[in-house]
């Protein structure tokens, strides 16, 4: 299946127009429209981190946690592989 990515922008009464498209006349297309991600600042990024480590940290302190063995951690790692590798 070929691909074919073009940024663009919504006109002001909400339309796009695409042109020079690289498929036959006729061709069947999947159209999927998403917005463009926003920049993230290397600030951002380090403030995210940090909040990840925090939830990170708390996650890791719960009592739940410190009763699960690394064999089971490498169980269910394998386990979601297998269902990614269909």
């Amino acid at each position: 299946m070929e691909t074919f990515r073009i940024r663009t922008t919504v006109s002001k009464d909400g339309k796009l127009s695409i042109k020079g498209l690289p498929f036959r006349p006729g061709a069947k297309v999947e159209v999927i429209v998403r917005e463009e991600a926003r920049k993230v600042s290397a600030r951002q990024r380090k403030e995210l981190a940090s909040e990840m480590q925090a939830v990170f940290n708390e996650i890791q302190s719960l009592p739940q946690a410190r009763t699960i063995t690394e064999a089971e951690i490498a169980d269910e790692i394998a386990a979601y592989r297998a269902t990614k590798a269909k």
